[in-house]
């Protein structure tokens, strides 16, 4: 089964891409790590009580208000605006915040991503879409025989984009969300260097309306297509040592592909 990293930054229409996918004629199951992380954050969940813990005494509208049938407030959710307001943004403190809310996050969401990989993969789908916000900064990409970066050419339209999808934030409030998510740009060099040849990394550009973006994702799926066709990932499916196989060495590129982005960004840096 081909695992499909999908990323891109805020408001570059990451979310839409993955409503295409998932819709005919692909019909590729989609595995939205910001829902298994809303449900990893749950009203008595070990990742609620945590994010309590830390942030409920500094935070005083970390939770929302009682709803009437929680009369003791046991149940309240989390106030995500205001969750969000402590964790986005560039200063030390935001920026320590941030790590700590992932150290409690990311574990869980990732047993949660393998648990559904596995059930995809035991029903005979072909290809499976792995859809992460934070991509290549969680290190996912490791797993991912295609990675497909959704981009925009002008941040000022991201940044139109999102304070229309969420009026209610401010310009600070959204030009931090835009920066805690990394520079759209970098992503697209990092699929660059995957290998566009090969389909390891692929680009959908969406500075059009909906109908360029049906466009560039029809083209996506097809170069994708055409380096792991069906009849791959079925042989795959019935014949469990070649599929354990191919899983290692497509991990073992991918990490040496890291690797080697790395050691580029640093010589990069020297030469500075």
């Amino acid at each position: 089964m081909l695992i499909i990293g999908l990323t891109g930054s805020i408001a570059t229409g990451k979310s839409t891409v993955s409503s295409i996918l998932s819709s005919p004629p692909y019909s590729i199951p989609i595995i939205d790590t910001d829902i298994l992380a809303r449900k990893v954050v749950e009203p008595g969940t070990p990742g609620y009580k945590a994010i309590v813990n830390y942030f409920g005494p500094s935070t005083p509208d970390l939770l929302l208000p009682a709803s009437p049938d929680d009369p003791t407030g046991s149940r309240r959710a989390l106030n995500r605006p205001a969750l969000g307001r402590r964790v986005f943004g560039t200063s030390d403190e935001r920026k320590r915040d941030r790590m700590i809310l992932n150290k409690i996050v990311h574990p869980a969401v990732r047993w949660e991503v393998y648990k559904s990989l596995l059930y995809y993969y035991l029903r005979g789908y072909w290809a499976v879409v792995l859809d992460v916000p934070l991509l290549f900064e969680s290190g996912m990409d490791v797993i991912c025989g295609s990675v497909v970066v959704v981009g925009v050419s002008d941040p000022a339209v991201q940044m139109a984009r999102l304070r229309a999808r969420d009026p209610h934030l401010s310009a600070e409030d959204a030009e931090n969300r835009v920066r805690s998510q990394g520079d759209v740009k970098g992503k697209v060099e990092k699929a660059t260097f995957r290998g566009t040849a090969t389909a390891r990394g692929v680009i959908v550009w969406n500075d059009g309306d909906k109908e360029d973006l049906e466009k560039e994702v029809q083209k996506a799926v097809r170069t994708i297509s055409a380096m792991s066709p069906k009849w791959w990932a079925w042989l795959l499916l019935l014949t469990p040592p070649l599929g354990v196989g191919v899983t290692a060495w497509n991990m073992a590129v991918n990490y040496m592909t890291q690797r080697s982005w790395e050691r580029k960004e640093k010589e990069e840096k020297a030469k500075l």
